[in-house]
């Protein structure tokens, strides 16, 4: 480490103390995708030790590179988060990327704090894990005010964004399949809201299981929000109207776990009265009294993909557009089961 009065490190004191060239330290910071990972620590290392961060960061600056990425999500508490998070970051940290995460809570005012400062060019790339371009005061921010994006968890209506995701349809059709498969022939899906395609991307699979049947099956969709709130109001309704189905095929976990607790409220037994299928595998799916089957998404897996692929892009802009799908597992736990007699 340079003491005071030391002359500043150099380049050179960088690649001497990580026993490579110049040439090769200057493409670890330029372009480190392009550097083996072993180098790349050896010359991070190095960084530390001389003191040439401060060297590094101007040198960026003159690139107008900022080596971070802003990832904007509409909720920081989405059980999603987290997981697709943990992967964003791996995947930026071993390319030399930070992170630096917004929260617009929904609220356009907050969208338009974090557009102005991506204009400072104090982020090279954007994620968006809220399913919108962020708004400017007008219906849409032109793309070409904003870095490259890549869009995660929910997809954008933009046709000049990359996404990355789980395959809502294919996982659909599963989970309705298998609750199928015990029996089940009145299966209710309850949705995530109109403003949500996810929900209409998973009513189209749920709608594809159905056809799958050897018998004609019901389309029977109930209107909820993804909350568990909305699952308990959704049994409300249909007990109201004394209409029954003998399983629920729900949005996501949330909307699943309220399913249940208004279903025990009630007096009923899970499996044994009603099968509750849900949608994510959030961490507390698991510990939920009864467990809950579910679709897991691969939430890191997820993360990683989309961080490559902007971190790719920023290094060659011509990459075209595309829509990347990974696979949902159906997670089997106690929450289904076959049909109760009293209820066929």
């Amino acid at each position: 480490m340079s003491e005071p009065g030391e002359r500043p490190a150099t380049i050179e004191d960088v690649a001497k103390l990580a026993g490579v060239s110049i040439a090769t330290v200057s493409r670890a910071l330029r372009s480190p995708e392009k550097v083996a990972e072993s180098t790349r620590k050896k010359v991070t290392a190095a960084i530390a030790r001389t003191g040439y961060t401060a060297n590094a960061m101007a040198q960026n600056l003159r690139m107008q590179r900022s080596q971070m990425v802003l990832v904007l999500a509409s909720s920081i508490a989405d059980p999603n988060f987290a997981g697709i998070l943990t992967g964003l970051e791996k995947a930026a940290n071993d390319r030399g990327y930070g992170v630096l995460i917004g929260n617009t809570e929904g609220t356009s005012g907050l969208e338009q704090n974090y557009l102005r400062f991506l204009s400072t060019g104090m982020a090279d790339g954007l994620v968006l894990l809220t399913g919108h371009i962020p708004v400017a005061g007008q219906p849409q921010t032109p793309l070409t005010n904003l870095p490259p994006i890549v869009a995660t968890e929910r997809p954008v209506s933009n046709p000049e964004i990359s996404y990355v995701g789980v395959d809502d349809v294919a996982a659909s059709k599963v989970a309705t399949e298998y609750l199928i498969s015990l029996g089940h022939r009145r299966i209710t899906y309850i949705s995530g809201g109109p403003a949500d395609i996810r929900s209409d991307l998973r009513h189209s699979g749920y709608l594809q299981g159905l056809k799958e049947s050897p018998e004609a099956l019901r389309d029977w969709r109930v209107e909820g929000d993804g909350s568990s709130e909305s699952g308990r109001a959704a049994v409300e309704r249909l007990f109201i109207k004394d209409d029954l189905p003998t399983a629920f095929f729900c949005f996501n976990d949330n909307t699943a776990i309220g399913v249940i607790s208004a279903l025990q409220l009630r007096g009923y037994r899970v499996p044994e009265d009603f099968s509750v299928l849900g949608f994510d595998d959030i961490p507390f799916a698991n510990n939920f009294t009864p467990g809950l089957t579910t679709i897991r998404q691969p939430r890191q897996h997820i993360g990683e993909k989309a961080m490559t692929i902007l971190l790719d892009r920023l290094a060659n802009r011509s990459l075209e557009t595309r829509t990347h799908l990974l696979h949902g597992d159906l997670i089997v736990r106690e929450s289904c089961g076959g049909i109760s007699r009293k209820l066929k």
